[in-house]
Formats: structure tokens, C-alpha cells, sequence
């Protein structure tokens, strides 16, 4: 190296080179290296299965299990269609004389069927085994972006132009999934119940046992009308029977009469409101516009209101039952915090809440149902937290239009009578899957089915997290001896004072956003001046604010872009690329360029490092932002505004360093440099 290239690359240049180097590998491999990805092997067949050893991780810790890949057709009445792969993951027994298999169907739809950390509860006696639902785990998977992108602009989530958005947003998604040779008619639970034949023949089991769960309960009742032979025993926890991917307003204000009845017993609650249905129905009917400066999206509320009343207990914490009814006691108090955060936090979760194109061919076996409900007119009752999260749902009944007719629809739209023995398990404060739905319109056609009923439990979280001893006892004593063994547990007691509350929260994530707002702010005005005055940071100071300071300024800004947005820019999604970009790249680039500047640097010099600094901030805040998921994207922004401002700055550094050389041979001269790196 000559004496040129060392002075212009010096070692502080070298070693910030370097780190700039890895942490881009890091960015570039984050966006390109995803999980593998399930394929079908080449030359599979349908019904192939290949297993290989390895290690579950359960709440337990890892487990023996076989993991592999299961070839089935996408589509089985026409094999031309070709073939789709499906993940297959089988917990070992730990007995060395297991009894029947336990299949596992998880809940949604539109979710995944292999996170499940609770099998070690059952792998006693039994291997437990989970395989990907089609349109989710597998080679296919049906995301809708277009879908999401109809959400996250909605300036109104249960209005007519939202509906039509979101329908569209459909139909759009499944004429693209056409181009790419993908046929959405294939992805209902009909086929997924195929999939699920084709696991057990390939696994080698005789009968197995069926564990289901909300949504998962569904396809557990079309296995036993279409496959009764394969099933010894089918336990359900949350029971949808067909026509229930919907909520009715008079059950939803049923279950709403138990909350009451609890509130009026109990000291805390009783003490706010004499009438808790009462009080609900006036606040939904005067619900407040704002927080403060802070808005408040009414449909959203009302929309995640109903989503947090799915679960009694705090182990779903803060989307409880309790913690809405909080909220809501609140903002009839004056105080609407809790109001505002579940407007915040619904506008950020709904949008990707589920794999969309999954979720509506599962949904879509209730279309006609959904038809009667919006076109009677009679179920809408304002307001009504059970039809605004099944208007949210359905786009107000025309998403049916959105998508294709899932096949065998019509078949599947009425209970069918089932000889299987059969488990019905129900919190009585579901408000998702309400149990008396199970009591009424399933239990009478089961001959060998049976309920069991528990008081003051909500949804899933409920039953898996509530007392986990009785529920283990409950649904083995059930599938080892056809017996329904309660006695574990303890009465479950609602607590209307729950820790922490939605309040409490709103206060604390306001109270950061305006924070992390005005230290930014204050930190760059505080630079600005350090420099004014002193004409440049320290060589140690500078180090620090170049690779320290973006972290505060990144998020700070992040923090303001959010505040400006749900302020002005109703419609605009928090995540939006562009408005991460500037709030994070922004400040970053101009907290390095203060770092960087000396104030006797000319005045060219001083605007082309303003310029890289800013420009290679908001570039690498883009590209950042574009390497991973959005879940990740403003850290992954703040990553790269801090390396493509400092880059661009070390760049500049260089070209200005060699331009100042004197070359060799030339006449010896003193210079008075014009500037003075770090």
C-alpha cells in the first residue's frame, strides 16, 4: 500500500469499515436468507412421507419427534394441477406401548397448525402429531397483500368503502394466485381434512385421536363426517359448529348478561357501574372522538373490543375481557386511554392478523350464512360488538364475492350426525365460540358426544393456561378411557381489577412516544449548538454519535413519525415504508452530519456532507427497512440509515483525503489544510 492509500485509509477508517461491512452481510442476509422453505422433492409422489430425527421445543423443553414433508395434490379431483409439500411434525410417546396418535388442529383459519408448545402434556401415552395446514405451513402459502394493504389505509374498518376495499382486495389476490399457478378453489378444509387421511396412512396408524381448537374444531367434525373409521375419540376445546364464523348480536349480548351478573357480585366492579350491559351500550353509543390530541378510531375499538372479550383470564394479557371492560368503565369516567390504545393497537395487528387467503376458503364455508345474516337486516343492532367484528370479518357480507367457492361448500353447511365419541369443551365467557352454540346446535347430533362446561373461562388461552393440570386431566382421561374427568378443577373467579389495564398501558406508550419525540429533538438542537459554538465534536464524542446516537435518533424519529401520523394522516399505515424512511433516516442523518462537520470547513464541503449524510441515511433507512419482515423493519431501518450515512461520509473522507495528496516527486510545500478529519 502506498503512502496515499495508508494516509487516506486510516485505522479508524479501516476498523469503521469493516463494521459497516458486517452489519451490511448481516441486512443483505436477512433479507435473502428466510427460513428454508418447504418444496416437494423431485420425483415425489402423492402420499410420499419422508421423516428424519429431531427435537421439538415444548413449555416442557425439547422432546424426541420426526420432522419431514408430506406430498399430497393440490388438487385431488384433478391431479393435473400437480403436487403441494406440507410440513409433518410427529412428537415421539414416551411409552414404549403408546396408544392411539393425537392429531392436533389448531385454530384460525388462517393461522399455523405447527406451534404447538403444549404436546408434552400428552406424550405420555401418546404421540402427538401435527401437520401444516395447506395455504399456511406448506410449499403454497396464500399471503394477500392486497388484502392487507385494504386494512392498513382504512380510515374506517366498518364502512362501506373499507368493505369494498377489502373485497377487493380478495379478488384481486386470488386472480394473482391464478397467474402464478396456484388454484385458490384448493385450499378449503375439506382438503385440508385429506391432507390430514393422507398423514395417518402414510404415518401407518390404524385410528387415531383428534385435539381441536376454535377454528380447528370445524375441521374436526368434517374428518369425523368423512373419515368416521379413522377416528377412535375427537376431543374440541371452543366448539365453531357450521354457520359460526360469525357472531349474532343476541348471543353476544347473552354472554355480555354474564359479564353483568359477575360485575354485580363484585365489590370493585359493582362499586363503578349498577347496570355493566348498561353502561357498555352508552359508551359504544357516546364513544370519545379523542384522547387528549390523540384520536380514536371508533370502528377499530369496537372491532378489538370484541377481541379482547374472547379471554376471562390474565394469561391472554392485555387482551382480556376484563381489561376491555376496564377501558371502557374508563372512558365513561373520563378517562378514554384504553379506548385509544385498542384504536392503536388493532389499526397495527388486524392488518396481519392471518394468512388472508387461508383464512377466507376456510371462512368461506359459512358464504351462504353470512348471506342470510346481512341480508336479513335483522341482526344488525347499534350497537352491537358481535356484529361489528362480523361485519369487520366478512366485509360486511360481500366478501363471499371476493373469492372463489371453496369445493364440497355446500355440503358442509349443516351438522351432520356423527357416532364418534366425541368431547365439547366451552368457557362460558367465549364470546368467540360461545358454548351454547355447541349445546344447542351440535350436541344433539352426536349419540356418543358429551359437554363439559367451564364457568368463568374464556377462549383457548383460557383453557391451555387456566389450572393446566385439569386440563391435561380433563382430555386424557377422555381419550384413554371415553371419560370426562373435571375434578381437578378449581372455580374460576373473573378479577375486574386487572394488572396491568389498558389504561395503564396507553399512558405509558404515549408517555414514550412524546418522550422519545422531544429528546430527539433536544438532542439535535444540543449538537447543533456544541458545534456552533466549539466549531466541531471531539474525536471520542464523534465515534459515539456516529455509532451510539442513531439508536435514540432512529426510534425517537420513528416515535414523531407516529405521532404525526395518527394525528394528521388517518389512513396511513404506521409501518408505510416511506414514512419510516424519513422519520427514522431524518434524524439519523442529520445527527451524523453534526457529528462529522467542522464549522471551519468551507462552505461546499460542509453542503456535500450535509447531502451525503441525509441522502445515504434515507437510502439505507429504505433498504433497511426492505430487508426483513415489518414486524423488524424500523431496527432494521435504523441499522442501515447509520451505515449508509457513515459510508457515504468515510467515502467522501477518502475521496477528499487523496485529493489533498501531494504527489510524489513534487516540490515540497507547506499546506495549511482546509479541513481536519477524525
Amino acid at each position: 500500500m502506498n503512502t496515499n492509500t495508508m494516509q487516506a485509509f486510516t485505522p479508524a477508517r479501516i476498523v469503521a469499515l469493516v463494521v459497516i461491512g458486517v452489519l451490511v452481510s448481516g441486512l443483505v442476509s436477512l433479507r435473502f436468507t428466510q427460513a428454508e422453505a418447504i418444496s416437494v422433492p423431485d420425483g415425489a409422489k402423492a402420499g410420499d412421507l419422508a421423516l428424519e430425527p429431531c427435537t421439538y421445543e415444548t413449555e416442557a423443553g425439547p422432546m424426541t419427534a420426526d420432522c419431514g414433508t408430506l406430498v399430497v395434490p393440490e388438487n385431488r379431483e384433478d391431479p393435473a394441477e400437480g403436487l403441494i409439500a406440507l410440513p409433518v411434525t410427529r412428537i415421539r410417546a414416551r411409552s414404549d406401548r403408546p396408544t392411539e396418535p393425537i392429531f392436533l388442529l389448531w385454530g384460525g383459519p388462517g393461522l399455523t397448525n405447527m406451534g404447538w408448545t403444549h404436546a408434552n402434556r400428552f406424550a405420555d401415552r401418546h404421540d402427538v402429531v401435527m401437520v401444516g395446514y395447506r395455504g399456511v405451513d406448506g410449499s403454497v402459502r396464500l399471503d394477500c397483500p392486497e388484502v392487507e394493504s385494504a386494512l392498513s389505509h382504512s380510515t374506517d374498518v366498518l364502512g362501506g368503502k373499507s368493505f369494498g376495499a377489502y373485497t377487493a382486495g380478495f379478488r384481486d389476490c386470488a386472480a394473482r394466485l391464478r397467474t402464478e399457478g396456484v388454484d385458490p378453489t384448493a385450499y378449503g378444509l375439506t382438503q385440508q381434512v385429506d391432507d390430514l387421511e393422507a398423514a395417518r396412512v402414510a404415518l401407518g396408524y390404524d385410528r387415531i385421536d383428534l385435539l381441536s381448537e376454535s377454528a380447528g374444531t370445524r375441521t374436526a367434525m368434517i374428518y369425523a363426517w368423512r373419515y368416521p373409521g379413522s377416528i377412535h375419540r375427537s376431543a374440541m376445546v371452543a366448539v365453531n359448529p357450521p354457520g359460526n364464523f360469525l357472531w349474532y348480536p343476541e348471543t353476544t349480548d347473552e354472554q355480555i348478561g354474564r359479564y353483568a351478573d359477575l360485575c354485580s357480585n363484585d365489590p370493585a366492579c359493582s362499586a363503578r357501574t349498577d347496570d355493566l350491559a348498561a353502561s357498555l351500550r352508552r359508551t359504544a353509543a357516546d364513544m370519545p372522538e379523542r384522547w387528549f390530541f390523540l384520536p380514536i378510531d371508533e370502528s377499530i375499538v369496537r372491532v378489538a373490543t370484541f377481541w379482547g372479550l374472547m379471554e376471562a383470564t390474565p394469561a391472554n394479557a392485555p387482551l382480556t375481557g376484563p381489561t376491555a371492560i376496564d377501558s371502557w368503565l374508563s372512558a365513561a369516567e373520563g378517562d378514554a386511554s384504553g379506548l385509544w390504545f385498542a384504536s392503536l393497537f388493532g389499526d397495527i395487528f388486524f392488518p396481519k392478523a392471518f394468512v388472508w387467503g387461508q383464512y377466507v376458503s376456510g371462512a368461506r364455508l359459512d358464504a351462504q350464512a353470512a348471506r342470510d345474516y346481512f341480508a336479513s337486516g335483522g341482526h344488525r343492532r347499534d350497537p352491537n360488538l358481535g356484529y361489528d367484528a362480523s361485519a369487520f370479518a366478512w366485509g360486511g357480507g360481500h366478501m363471499v364475492d371476493g373469492w372463489p367457492a371453496a369445493r364440497d361448500q355446500d355440503d358442509l353447511r349443516r351438522v351432520q350426525t356423527s357416532d364418534v365419541e366425541t368431547l365439547l369443551i366451552g368457557g362460558e365467557l367465549d364470546f368467540a365460540a360461545p358454548p351454547q352454540n355447541a349445546t344447542e346446535q351440535l350436541l344433539p347430533h352426536l349419540p356418543n358426544g358429551k359437554q363439559v362446561l367451564l364457568s368463568e373461562l374464556g377462549h383457548t388461552t383460557d383453557f391451555w393456561s387456566y389450572q393446566p393440570k385439569a386440563s391435561t386431566r380433563l382430555i386424557t382421561t377422555f381419550f384413554d378411557r371415553g371419560t370426562a374427568d373435571d375434578s381437578l378443577y378449581r372455580p374460576a373467579r373473573v378479577d375486574f381489577t386487572p394488572a396491568p389495564t389498558m389504561t395503564m398501558i396507553a399512558k405509558i406508550v404515549a408517555g414514550a412516544l412524546l418522550s422519545l419525540a422531544i429528546v430527539t429533538i433536544v438532542s439535535l438542537l444540543w449538537v447543533a449548538r456544541r458545534v456552533h459554538r466549539r466549531g466541531r465534536i471531539g474525536p471520542r464524542a464523534s465515534v459515539t454519535l456516529r455509532s451510539v446516537f442513531p439508536i435514540l435518533l432512529g426510534f425517537g424519529g420513528w416515535a414523531f413519525g407516529i405521532l404525526i401520523v395518527i394525528t394528521t394522516m388517518q389512513g396511513v399505515p404506521l409501518a408505510d415504508e416511506l414514512v419510516v424512511a424519513l422519520s427514522v433516516g431524518v434524524p439519523i442523518g442529520v445527527g451524523i452530519y453534526f457529528a462529522w462537520v467542522n464549522r471551519r470547513w468551507s462552505a461546499s464541503t460542509k453542503q456535500i456532507g450535509f447531502v451525503a449524510a441525509t441522502a445515504g441515511a434515507l437510502l439505507g433507512a429504505w433498504l433497511g427497512f426492505n430487508a426483513s419482515e415489518a414486524m423488524l423493519g424500523p431496527l432494521t431501518a435504523i441499522v442501515g440509515s447509520a451505515v449508509g450515512a457513515n459510508l457515504l461520509l468515510i467515502l467522501l473522507d477518502v475521496a477528499e483525503t487523496r485529493q489533498d495528496e501531494v504527489p510524489a516527486g513534487s516540490m515540497e510545500v507547506v499546506r495549511v489544510p482546509e479541513r481536519v478529519d477524525v
